[in-house]
């Protein structure tokens, strides 16, 4: 640690060796919000006095010198994004009892350290939270259970000669296994990239691609403009479905490619409230000519728009189209092509839209957008295809399909919760996409294609948990025709079995009949209605 500030003022706790290495904090790397949240500890617990100046100043070098690499962010990148996901990872039965009981397993695999910090911080937890023993798999005595079938705890692996390895291995040990494996604190990925940790140059204009759930693609600018505090913004967007926004922002960027950023426009974007803004969280590639993550708000962040930012050149570039997928054996569908510095000379030989898909006019061509019909065989093969404009590719850009198989429900697992004046509500907004199976001629496999969204009938159904469950009745109301979840309020309701809470957990169901179909394909998504978060923990003087 160099950085005069930081030593002054971390170091009058974290004491220095002979190499400037302060205890606990040179042991450890993690992402900007793992350092603000650290820094606000630091306030709230030990009496660390910083001006919002200064606090800015130590995350940016912090974030800098400790960060992580890229490939190390890209990997938990959806706990910063706060999106809503079915986190997945290995030795799942202790680690998921010893850490994702009570956060995501995403928390601890944001930060690296040295093993005996993983230890420490370990200690930590049994200080501050003296029942997570209870998670942790060992109380007092060895109890308190925690081995892989939720009883005692699992005993050490025998040597060969018979006699005890060592004390039996709890949840915690099983989880700090797999976790010290996983988030060590010098790798070859940090190795290569701490080096390059520079701010980018990054003004000029940037072509803007995107999707909301609920609302669908959208296409725009932004002008990004360097101070000397990091950035300014200005984006205009549309979307296809009717709808602009123009959105002025600032941001920052930590370790040479973290985007940090808030942005303010319209009170409402597409119908749904944004008094306070909105937050960006994405990642700059290596190359520094594409930006993309996540841009939300909201009370729980629940509302967003995944989001993607080209640096515009001369060059021309394909952007998208405003089609998700053509079915097999269609003539002369519209097709609306977006991009940048496109030739407006163009003829139906000049477009490319993949195997089996044949332009058949060029109405209309601007450099921004192009205008066609296409036909596509009756024998076509279903999948993804191109889309080549001039030789300039775009890979992915929609789907053929001869029939849709099976419909799938987003998220797939969700949770949304009650409340009332004084505890803000948190939505939820559901999308049906269609797919059509793949080779194996299978539904749900990883080789099913992706049709895009379909407008379905919602409802809610009973997920039966418990003896007479009631959920349905009382946890909201969906939308049936956008899916767009209300829930119920907060409070013991005095109609319901011992006066509950709207408390439930249900079905989110979607229903819809393709064209020329008679049947109906349904889809479902498990979906827990829970209490608001009574206790916001961000003290709003500590997060100036």
């Amino acid at each position: 640690m160099t950085d005069p500030l930081v030593v002054s003022k971390c170091g009058t706790c974290h004491t220095a060796d002979a190499k400037g290495n302060l205890t606990r904090i040179s042991a450890v790397r993690t992402t900007p919000e793992g350092w603000e949240e650290a820094i606000k500890r630091m306030v709230r617990l030990n009496g660390l006095q910083l001006s919002p100046d200064d606090a800015r100043k130590i995350l940016k070098y912090l974030s800098d010198s400790h960060g992580l690499a890229p490939e190390e962010a890209a990997e938990v990148q959806y706990f910063a994004e706060h999106r809503i996901i079915d986190e997945k990872f290995p030795d799942a039965a202790d680690t998921r009892r010893a850490c994702a009981s009570c956060h995501a397993i995403a928390k601890p695999l944001s930060w690296r350290r040295a093993p005996e910090d993983w230890d420490l911080l370990k200690n930590m937890h049994l200080a501050y939270f003296p029942s997570i023993q209870n998670s942790f798999g060992g109380g007092p005595g060895g109890g308190g259970g925690g081995g892989a079938q939720g009883g005692a705890p699992a005993a050490a692996a025998a040597p060969a000669g018979g006699a005890p390895a060592g004390p039996p291995r709890t949840a915690v040990d099983t989880a700090l296994a797999y976790i010290k494996k996983s988030a060590p604190l010098t790798t070859p990925e940090w190795s290569a990239w701490a080096p390059n940790v520079s701010t980018p140059k990054l003004s000029g204009a940037w072509t803007l691609t995107g999707y909301m759930p609920g609302k669908g693609k959208f296409f725009g600018r932004t002008k990004i403009t360097e101070t000397p505090s990091g950035y300014t913004t200005h984006t205009e967007l549309s979307f296809l479905k009717g709808g602009e926004v123009t959105l002025d922002g600032s941001s920052l960027i930590y370790t040479g490619y973290a985007w940090r950023g808030r942005a303010k426009g319209p009170a409402k974007i597409e119908g749904i409230d944004m008094p306070s803004g909105l937050r960006e969280v994405m990642m700059l590639s290596k190359d520094q000519t594409a930006i993309t993550g996540r841009w939300f708000w909201g009370v729980y962040q629940e509302f967003g728009m995944d989001v993607t930012l080209h640096r515009e050149t001369p060059a021309p570039a394909v952007l998208g189209t405003d089609v998700y997928s053509l079915k097999a054996g269609v003539t002369d569908a519209p097709v609306t092509v977006y991009g940048s510095h496109l030739s407006t000379s163009l003829t139906p030989a000049d477009i490319d839209l993949g195997k089996g898909v044949t332009v058949t006019k060029v109405v209309s061509a601007t450099p921004d957008k192009l205008t066609l019909t296409a036909s596509v065989a009756a024998d076509a093969v279903p999948g993804p295809r191109v889309i080549s404009v001039g030789g300039v590719i775009l890979p992915s850009a929609y789907a053929v399909y001869k029939k849709i198989d099976h419909l799938k429900v987003l998220p797939v697992t969700s949770m949304a919760r009650l409340g009332s004046e004084p505890h803000a509500k948190g939505y939820m907004q559901f999308e049906a996409i269609a797919y059509t199976n793949g080779p194996d001629d299978k539904p749900n496999t990883d080789d099913d294609v992706a049709l895009g969204p379909v407008p379905a009938t919602w409802a809610i159904e009973e997920f039966i948990s418990a003896y007479g469950d009631d959920d349905v009745k009382y946890v909201g109301k969906i939308d049936p025709a956008t899916g767009f979840f209300t829930p119920g309020s907060d409070g013991p309701n005095p109609e319901r079995k011992s006066q509950r809470n709207n408390y439930g957990d249900v079905w989110s169901v979607a229903r819809y009949t393709p064209p020329g179909e008679t049947k109906p394909l349904i889809g479902k998504g498990y979906f827990i209605v829970t209490v608001p978060q009574y206790v916001q923990w961000d003290q709003p003087e500590v997060a100036q």
